[in-house]
């Protein structure tokens, strides 16, 4: 992400870990079902070491979109960047930012994550997102003021 010569990284994360559960959880069924194959007898030890390696495949592949996946905050925006080779960056600007919005689930007030609404960008898994609801609305406060 291009920062602009004032503008300075005050938070960078990522989203909240839960976001792996779906992936885990489909890993590791294929995980057993590949362990359960491999104890039969030639062909079926063929179909578990296939098993083995989708779940491998599966875990590895939300893991490393999880890691690309970066929450950012500057001094003048915040942004949603996703991506390695191809990147894609989402962004609204502090200064046109308008109402903030916070929606959580019970698992999500549970655990500290939710959505994050603010202006035309929508942030799914914040993690403790009423902590950058403040900081945001700190932001913006300041930059009128200023």
């Amino acid at each position: 992400m291009r920062l602009s010569r004032h503008e300075q990284v005050l938070l960078e994360t990522r989203q909240h870990g839960i976001v792996l559960a779906g992936s885990v959880a489909k890993a590791l069924i294929l995980a057993c079902v590949g362990a359960a194959l491999l104890a039969l007898d030639w062909p079926w030890s063929a179909g578990g070491v296939v098993a083995m390696v989708l779940a491998a495949l599966v875990a590895l592949r939300a893991a490393w979109r999880w890691d690309r996946t970066k929450i950012v905050l500057t001094s003048e925006r915040l942004s949603v960047v996703t991506g390695v080779l191809g990147r894609r960056t989402a962004s609204v600007s502090l200064s046109g930012v308008g109402a903030l919005e916070i929606e959580q689930t019970v698992w999500g007030r549970l655990l500290h994550y939710g959505t994050l609404s603010a202006g035309e960008l929508e942030i799914d898994y914040v993690p403790d997102p009423a902590e950058l609801q403040e900081l945001i609305t700190e932001l913006a406060e300041s930059r009128l003021a200023a």
